[in-house]
């Protein structure tokens, strides 16, 4: 894995980061949107499916918020990984980092999962497993994201 990582941060995205400010800001200021858009998506979508909003029909809620999720999942990652480029060795060896990419792992999996087996408006789920669901993806992405906050204070 030493291989691969010095690979990484001697790609030339890397260089780039490494040396251009603003292209280090810009590349951050898409993660931070890829998370506020997924983050901002998984909430009020899980809290609908613990029991709020009733009012509000949940295939409504799915068909607008879990590609807004998948936009910023994929947004997060893409950005994510051109971050870890630039200190891949140094950040892959940070506990919170790797318990962070087990989070955002096990959040994804979780929803794809249950969009395989529920449908993908989740239209055959009973409401306790709707219920565990959002309990897991919301300890999954708040976890995801709080490492990923924490990774500031330890690298």
């Amino acid at each position: 894995m030493e291989s691969l990582y010095a690979a990484l941060e001697a790609s030339e995205a890397a260089s780039y980061l490494r040396s251009a400010r603003w292209g280090y800001a810009a590349v951050n200021a898409l993660h931070i949107l890829g998370i506020a858009l997924l983050v901002g998506a998984i909430l009020p979508l899980n809290l609908r499916l613990l029991g709020l909003w009733r009012g509000v029909e949940r295939s409504v809620l799915v068909r607008v918020l879990v590609p807004t999720a998948a936009t910023g999942l994929s947004l997060a990652a893409l950005a994510g990984a051109l971050l870890f480029s630039v200190r891949a060795s140094e950040y892959a060896a940070l506990t919170v980092f790797q318990v962070k990419l087990a989070l955002i792992s096990l959040g994804t999996l979780a929803a794809l999962w249950a969009h395989f087996r529920d449908g993908q408006l989740l239209e055959t789920s009973s409401a306790g497993r709707l219920r565990l669901h959002a309990i897991v993806s919301i300890l999954c992405w708040l976890g995801a994201l709080s490492c990923g906050r924490l990774i500031a204070f330890f690298a």
